[in-house]
């Protein structure tokens, strides 16, 4: 895998923080929780949880990529690992699912089945743009119902549809760049590519035209215009 450091990910401290103290809880072999991290695109969820392997694989940390068209064979891959010495994160990267999907049930079930009792050595992380992991639509109010005095009980579709990211134990929420956390991710880029620093402040307004153009203040839009103006330097 490409190598990630953890100092190399700028502006979002707090969620690095949550997320690298549950991995080194898990390497250590305390509790620890699966993870669901949710949000803005490219603000730097999958590339924590890489850095996370590069930092703790000394240590026995292992990662193990599963698509979710291939969530249903998650029994089978948790009893191939449960009886090695390493420790396994089993990640689902940009993780949604249609209604009916099969893979939905099967994770739900492992999520909150015997696999922390049984394989210790197994945590489940997941990206996702999605916080509930599923399409939510307007008509799915309809199954609310007010009674006489008030009282308003959920409706089944709503709670099928919460169900599943209420049991990852621990949720982590990325937020859009502002323009200066924006032009900080770029500095550090170009930096880590050999730019000067008097060619870093140089093009700080090209960096924001960038940005402009594609409608985003991403960490990955803030990769993406570091190697087009370092190569191009």
């Amino acid at each position: 895998m490409a190598t990630m450091p953890l100092d190399a990910l700028k502006e979002i401290d707090v969620q690095k923080e949550k997320i690298e103290r549950n991995t080194r809880q898990f390497v250590e072999g305390k509790p620890a929780n699966n993870v669901l991290l949710t949000g803005a695109r490219g603000t730097g969820k999958s590339s924590l949880i890489r850095a996370c392997l590069q930092a703790y694989a000394p240590q026995g940390l292992r990662l193990i990529e599963v698509d979710k068209a291939d969530l249903t064979d998650l029994p089978d891959l948790v009893e191939v690992v449960s009886e090695r010495p390493e420790k396994f994160i089993v990640f689902s990267d940009d993780l949604s699912f249609d209604e009916g999907e099969p893979g939905y049930k099967a994770l739900k079930s492992i999520l909150d089945g015997s696999i922390a009792a049984s394989t210790p050595n197994v945590l489940i992380y997941a990206t996702s743009n999605r916080r509930h992991l599923l399409p939510e639509y307007m008509k799915d109010n309809l199954s609310y119902t007010h009674t006489d005095d008030g009282e308003v009980h959920p409706g089944e579709v709503i709670e099928e549809k919460i169900s599943l990211s209420e049991r990852f134990g621990l949720w982590v929420s990325f937020y859009p760049f502002s323009q200066n956390e924006y032009l900080s991710i770029v500095a550090q880029w170009l930096s880590s590519f050999g730019v000067t620093a008097s060619a870093i402040d140089a093009a700080r307004a090209e960096a924001l035209v960038w940005a402009l153009e594609r409608g985003s203040r991403s960490g990955r839009v803030a990769y993406q215009f570091a190697r087009d103006y370092a190569g191009r330097a």
